[in-house]
């Protein structure tokens, strides 16, 4: 029985309760939901049109230069202020909260990897966050994501404390991140760490949930099991999802708790993985996994086969193949190339959804 019928969820974008229920229901049935990042509202709905026609929930969200290309590119983005990285979030926020429920799925509005240096974009959004509960008794985005991975064990937890009892009035989800993801995405160069920084200690995870769990119940852990950002040739990557059963055992018996899965993991660097790397991790409580290098390409591809294949209509507005006086414009304008982008982010996104075993669990 899927989410939306078994647990009444709304449709458009969740917060507080529905969210928690949301991945409750997804750790409970063995399914995750993929994180799509998102830069524009064609990737938006690419992304959304997926959702509904696997029958599936889905995530949004935007990083800070995806937000900040949403403001656009000649907006400034101080690093005192992050103004287009806040504004392009925001604007996203907005967009996708007046879109969603049209396409009859639910989403989870998020933001993704927010370092040390990053810290005024998410100020920013808080902001707007209460100003918006201010006024409807919700915030603007259902989650969001602190990254400080790179800072000691101590000053990410407490980093986080601190902002989630911010964000715990509204009900709001905390993603945070434990144990660094490698490579490299959107600015964060994690390409030279050493090898054993990507892998998180079961310890670690218990000190987590115990600084966090008294605060509020929304919030789960991106646990680094060896994980890379981008594409890799075969073998570059070991990744060890077993890893996360054993910090659930680990945090269980703590807990002294009957739920042999009682952390939500998070899983990062999902792009170019194996379908069996993704289930062996959902089966350990992965309820969200990213993935946007492989939209990306595939985005492109929609638009590169397009223009290579009619690329004697777009080198004039008026000649080609059909004849010297006849006009391209129904080639050339943007919403037929832009389309053809849609379509194969679209079923990149709905690959995702198989994978991960989300469709059909709405």
């Amino acid at each position: 029985m899927g989410a939306i019928s078994e647990l009444n969820l709304p449709v458009g974008v969740l917060y507080g309760d529905d969210v928690l229920k949301l991945f409750q229901h997804a750790r409970k049935n063995g399914y995750a939901i993929p994180a799509c990042n998102v830069t524009s509202s064609s990737t938006v709905v690419a992304a959304l049109e997926a959702a509904r026609d696997q029958k599936a929930p889905i995530i949004l969200q935007t990083s800070q230069g995806g937000a900040a290309y949403f403001a656009g590119k000649g907006i400034k983005d101080s690093a005192e202020k992050r103004e287009a990285s806040v504004a392009g979030a925001v604007a996203a926020a907005h967009y996708i909260r007046a879109i969603a429920p049209i396409y009859g799925v639910p989403v989870v509005l998020h933001t993704d990897h927010c370092a040390k240096k990053l810290l005024p974009w998410f100020d920013g959004m808080l902001d707007a966050d209460e100003e918006e509960f201010k006024k409807s008794g919700k915030p603007l985005f259902s989650s969001h994501m602190l990254d400080l991975s790179e800072e000691s064990i101590e000053e990410n937890i407490e980093t986080c404390v601190n902002y989630f009892k911010r964000m715990a009035p509204m009900k709001q989800w905390l993603e945070m991140e434990i144990g660094i993801t490698g490579g490299e995405e959107d600015g964060v160069d994690n390409s030279e760490v050493d090898n054993a920084s990507l892998y998180t200690q079961p310890e670690d995870i218990w000190q987590i949930e115990q600084a966090l769990s008294p605060i509020s119940p929304y919030f789960s852990i991106a646990a680094g099991f060896g994980n890379v950002h981008g594409v890799y040739a075969p073998g570059n990557v070991k990744l060890h999802p077993e890893l996360l059963g054993k910090h659930q055992a680990f945090v269980a018996e703590k807990l002294g708790s009957k739920e042999d899965k009682p952390v939500f993991f998070v899983f990062h660097g999902g792009s170019g993985s194996t379908k069996k790397e993704y289930t062996d991790a959902i089966s350990h409580g992965v309820v969200k996994v990213n993935v946007d290098t492989d939209l990306q390409y595939a985005y492109l591809t929609g638009i590169r086969d397009y223009v290579t294949s009619n690329i004697d209509y777009l080198k004039t507005q008026v000649g080609n193949p059909d004849g010297p006086n006849k006009p391209n414009k129904k080639k050339y304008d943007p919403r037929v190339w832009v389309r053809e982008g849609e379509k194969t982010m679209k079923a990149r996104v709905e690959e995702a959804l198989k994978d991960f075993n989300a469709s059909g669990s709405i």
